[in-house]
């Protein structure tokens, strides 16, 4: 009896001695696998970055155990529109958007990026960021890189430079081609021109993703020339920030989002991109017409000295107003002006009483002069309708996107979006309002993105898929920042994992920092 006991004990240590030991184990969460489909209870295991097991009740020994209880389980947030380009090093552990959910960032949107990919993408392997980063190489940078800020077609000679740059920056790891058509020397650019280039991104199997030519009055045609860039470069459409600005504009999202059904009922594979608020974000040079703003900042500094290009600028920006049925510039808000901080969370109305200078829209007009003339600022612009916010986030594919860089706490007044978007979404759009399901939003912050951006072992809580994992409080996640207020983190998202590792522990960052730079289909070793 002795020796039969003995061989038991010794068996069940043999057998639990065989069982595989993990790095983590998320015990009874809620499984919302990234699908769009219901929840349902699990265990979860991680070893050595991956998933590993998918399976009720894990017994298996691991280094951490979380229990989930109550709590939601689903891939880490793919944040399909950010601009992380030259912010990497003000914080590598990416805290507002680890904070807010986020795991993987694409970069180099609206035009800007790099133009040598693989010496960015190597960068980023080697600064080791808290989250993930994949890059499109952006049109107004290569184009900068060949032919300036020129305000002209470009020559053969020039369009084969810029293919090259192209073709080497797919060959190099970028996922795409993205065009910024507000900004200079973006906004000089004939279609010709982006489809050639996109031809080069779509040998590659790239995307193509673009901030359109206009996103007021005239969004439609804006709209028409995205598609037809994906129709003639046979190329996937991105089309970033889907919006309508102006109040003159406010509810054609009843004619932009049929636009976008009609193109994939044509067979346009073209889907959108939005950030859940009423205000954009971009720089005060958007007031000045683009003809002001070639060859650099010495030409336009000269130019806004001359009388008539002033008085031109000023009835510009008056005609704009007069459009928008507005009388001052109020709904431009500074969001960083490095000359003089004080502007910063300031509209330009304000800004201008503050100068001393008449209560006119003409002298707030010569204030955005002036500003521009010192360099210019980053500004927040309030000017668009709930509901089309609304009606577009019902649109089911669509993404949600910070179009937000790092923050670093109490830097200008910068929008809330880059500290809460997601969690904005979740709390204001799911839980509280209604407007998508919880499942529909993890779909679109997960497998959406990871299918159109070609990440292909992210998105989806299944084993063999890598370990990018959140653990969220459906009822208590929210987004903190605001217009008024913005520097604070969102909160909720109690555990993040990013690539195996613990990076979120309790909400608070452990400082871990083990992201890496995902390249694009087209990247050659």
């Amino acid at each position: 009896m002795r020796h039969l006991l003995t061989f038991l004990l010794l068996l069940c240590s043999s057998i639990l001695y065989a069982q595989p030991s993990y790095d983590i184990i998320i015990r009874n969460g809620k499984i919302m696998d990234g699908t769009g489909n219901n929840w349902y209870y699990s265990d979860l295991a991680i070893k050595d970055g991956k998933i590993v097991a998918i399976s009720r009740h894990i017994t298996n020994p691991a280094t951490r155990i979380i229990d989930a209880a109550g709590l939601i389980v689903s891939p880490g947030f793919i944040d399909v529109h950010t601009h992380l380009e030259e912010d990497e090093t003000k914080d590598p552990r990416a805290t507002n958007f680890i904070l807010d959910g986020v795991t993987t960032c694409i970069t180099g949107n609206c035009g800007s990026s790099a133009t040598d990919i693989g010496q960015y993408l190597h960068f980023v392997d080697s600064l080791r960021m808290s989250i993930n980063v994949a890059v499109l190489v952006g049109h107004n940078d290569v184009r900068k890189a060949v032919m300036g800020r020129a305000n002209r077609d470009a020559t053969p000679d020039e369009m084969k430079r810029m293919e090259s740059i192209v073709d080497k920056a797919m060959r190099d790891g970028a996922i795409g081609l993205s065009t910024g058509l507000i900004y200079i020397p973006g906004t000089y650019t004939k279609t010709p021109e982006i489809v050639a280039l996109a031809k080069i991104a779509a040998r590659y199997n790239g995307v193509y993703a673009s901030h359109m030519r206009d996103e007021g009055d005239s969004v439609t045609q804006a709209i028409e020339e995205a598609i037809t860039i994906g129709r003639e470069a046979r190329i996937p459409v991105e089309i970033s920030h889907f919006k309508l600005s102006g109040q003159q504009n406010w509810g054609r999202s009843k004619i932009t989002v049929p636009m976008i059904e009609a193109a994939r009922r044509e067979g346009i594979e073209v889907t959108i991109d939005q950030y859940p608020y009423t205000a954009s974000s971009t720089s005060i040079s958007t007031l000045i017409p683009d003809e002001i703003l070639a060859d650099g900042q010495d030409s336009i500094k000269a130019r806004l000295g001359r009388p008539e290009i002033r008085k031109y600028v000023v009835n510009c920006i008056l005609e704009r107003l007069k459009k928008r049925k507005l009388k001052h510039l109020s709904y431009a808000v500074v969001a960083y002006y490095a000359p003089d901080t004080t502007y910063n969370g300031k509209s330009i109305e304000q800004i201008n009483i503050m100068k001393g200078r008449k209560h006119k829209a003409s002298e707030e007009a010569l204030t955005v002069i002036d500003i521009m003339i010192n360099g210019g600022a980053s500004a927040v612009f309030h000017g668009m309708s709930e509901e089309d916010v609304k009606r577009i986030m019902q649109y089911p594919f669509n993404m949600f996107a910070s179009d937000a860089s790092i923050r670093v706490l109490g830097r200008g007044m910068p929008h809330p979006r880059g500290y809460g978007t997601n969690a904005r979404v979740l709390s204001k759009y799911v839980r509280e309002e209604k407007v998508i399901s919880l499942e529909e939003a993890v779909r679109r912050m997960t497998s959406l993105p990871a299918q159109k951006f070609q990440l292909k072992d992210r998105g989806i809580l299944k084993e063999g898929m890598a370990a990018d994992i959140l653990v969220f409080d459906e009822n208590k996640v929210k987004d903190v920042s605001t217009f008024s207020d913005p520097h604070h983190y969102a909160t909720g998202f109690q555990f993040v994992v990013v690539n195996g590792q613990l990076t979120v522990d309790n909400g608070v960052h452990t400082g871990v920092r083990n992201g890496k730079a995902l390249k694009g289909p087209g990247f050659v070793r």
